[in-house]
């Protein structure tokens, strides 16, 4: 008989972002000797120790001095970066908060993920750490790949997705 696994009803903080899964996801389905079972990857120790904070959901309209004095009461911040536009340069809604501890970073997540930040519930995640050209969004259009697609109206995200607003205009340019 197979022995039982007993599932923690408490999700762990330290967990891997979703950034880091996916990359663990792709380099697990890479592999050509067939075994899916995933091994420990050097990510996975990144994170143990991880100061930075993925936080994502952010408005467009976010300011770095609303992260900053939302985000440092749960520790010195070491260094924000916000995430850009590929091309135009602007906030797209990401940023990354790096704390000079892990215990910092943990707390932050317990407390602050979650909550509201202008009328939008932030999301975070613990982060093997920022590297240049990370703060760029890798949609087709220079923002992030969840507002390409999106239908619904947001007006914190910059109203429509851009694959639905590029169909609007090029319609009325033919009509």
């Amino acid at each position: 008989m197979p022995a039982l696994r007993k599932k923690s009803t408490v999700e762990r903080l330290d967990k891997a972002s979703s950034y880091a899964s996916s990359k663990n996801r792709r380099r697990n389905q890479n592999r050509r000797d067939g075994q899916r079972e995933r091994e420990p990857t050097p990510e996975d120790d990144k994170l143990k120790d991880a100061t930075t904070l993925y936080v994502g959901n952010l408005s467009f309209y976010t300011t770095e001095e609303q992260i900053h004095e939302l985000f440092s009461k749960c520790g010195e911040i070491k260094r924000l970066v916000m995430g850009l536009d590929r091309f135009q340069k602007t906030p797209c809604g990401f940023c990354f908060v790096e704390y000079y501890t892990h215990q910092d970073a943990l707390d932050c997540m317990k407390y602050i993920g979650g909550t509201k930040l202008d009328e939008r519930i932030i999301r975070t995640d613990l982060d093997e750490g920022f590297a240049e050209g990370r703060q760029y969004g890798r949609g087709k259009s220079g923002g992030q790949v969840r507002d390409e697609y999106r239908d619904e109206y947001d007006p914190g995200r910059g109203g429509y997705g851009r694959a639905i607003q590029e169909e609007e205009s090029y319609a009325k340019e033919y009509e």
